[in-house]
């Protein structure tokens, strides 16, 4: 029988609210006291930084002068991976799982996340695919989902974020994911016409569950914590 997999969608969130809200579901669902969660949302414009080497500062180009004169934060983030970029138009996902007892394989969860957003692109007529020694989703080229995540002790946290109508050109400030060769692109630069973010967002939640083998149960707002001492 599929567990149940409560759906939350955010809206616009700021990164570091959405940071202390991960880390508090993370010991709920350790607990026990939440089903596995996913999270979708938006973020405000933010650089994030993961844990490998430097986190990525290196791999900023733009001057702090510059991201404060267009209004972008630089924020750790606790994740995998390299510097990245978030903002409106980008559906982040955070799934919060427990991996336990048959799904403890680092390498099948960041494959089934790929497996998500490749699904979800082909709904839309874009083939996607992965390429070797690299993470996330890409056509072509251009990677279109980006993957970060964190996993103790098999419970999961940070996630994935899907490009759908992303300003595109923010991503200039950065190397992607500390990535060279390869560009960004976005499934509304891929279609050539505006993609309702809901809509992608059911897709997604549709996908997911498939993949992960759960029963979503998609409300609006903000999942339940305990408050500190109850």
């Amino acid at each position: 029988m599929s567990a149940l997999l409560d759906v939350r969608r955010l809206g616009l969130i700021g990164y570091t609210e959405a940071l202390a809200l991960q880390r508090a579901l993370v010991e709920e669902r350790r607990a026990d006291r939440v089903p596995d969660l996913l999270l979708l949302l938006q973020h405000p414009p933010v650089i994030t930084l993961g844990v490998k080497g430097d986190g990525g500062r290196s791999n900023i180009v733009a001057s702090s002068d510059r991201l404060a004169e267009i209004g972008i934060e630089v924020s750790e983030t606790g994740r995998g991976g390299d510097v990245t970029y978030h903002g409106p138009g980008q559906i982040v996902g955070y799934p919060i799982l427990d991996l336990k007892p048959d799904r403890c394989d680092v390498h099948r969860y960041v494959r089934d996340v790929e497996d998500v957003m490749i699904r979800v692109c082909a709904d839309y007529g874009v083939t996607a695919g992965r390429i070797k020694g690299l993470t996330g989703a890409w056509v072509g080229g251009d990677k279109i989902g980006a993957i970060g995540i964190r996993i103790s002790r098999w419970i999961t946290s940070h996630g994935f974020a899907f490009n759908v109508s992303t300003d595109l050109d923010h991503f200039r400030l950065i190397v992607p994911c500390g990535i060279t060769e390869g560009g960004v692109t976005s499934l509304a630069k891929l279609t050539g016409r505006a993609v309702p973010l809901h809509d992608v967002e059911e897709r997604l939640i549709r996908h997911f569950s498939e993949v992960f083998e759960r029963v979503p149960a998609a409300r609006e707002g903000p999942p339940y914590v305990r408050s500190v001492g109850s």
